[in-house]
């Protein structure tokens, strides 16, 4: 399971970088509308297009990753 809101940091980081969704979506070779769909449906998104643009963004991607507690 992924725990990180990558939908909202997506959103976030076009905010804070002052990048629409359409730009990123241009610049990773998709559409605006096609950001759009993968931050509002979570269920959608793709990490290869995520990747492409956290990287347009200028950020590396770290996920970090905790040993789940197991129910004895």
């Amino acid at each position: 399971m992924l725990l990180n809101n990558i939908e909202l940091d997506v959103k976030t980081k076009c905010i804070e970088e002052k990048i629409s969704q359409q730009q990123v979506g241009e610049d990773v070779g998709t559409s605006g509308p096609y950001v759009s769909r993968l931050i509002n449906h979570p269920e959608k998104i793709v990490n290869k297009t995520f990747l492409a643009m956290m990287e347009r963004l200028g950020y590396d991607v770290r996920l970090t990753y905790e040993k789940r507690e197991t129910a004895e």
